[in-house]
């Protein structure tokens, strides 16, 4: 049928409502069916994510342990070899 010739049988509102009911069935049809699925993917990214931030942060603690291990080491090594050379002296 022609909109014409329902707004003239039904009414401008009624045809209205009709009109609004299935732009509110389109919207959610389109959000249950798309955007949802999206999201959940989205959300299982993010946690892959962050644990791997995570896993990326604990390696970064080791190795500024490390690190610091081998620089006191170091300046152990100097002071030693430092106090060897006073008492050759």
């Amino acid at each position: 049928m022609d909109i014409v010739a329902l707004i003239s049988e039904f009414g401008f509102s009624v045809v209205m409502v009709g009109g609004l009911g299935y732009f509110v069935y389109f919207v959610w049809q389109t959000i249950t069916n798309k955007i949802d699925p999206a999201v959940q993917e989205m959300k299982v990214t993010i946690i892959r994510l962050t644990d791997q931030l995570r896993l990326l942060d604990q390696d970064m603690i080791r190795l500024q342990q490390k690190v610091n291990t081998v620089l006191e080491l170091k300046e152990e090594n100097r002071l030693v070899e430092k106090n060897d050379t006073k008492r050759k002296d």
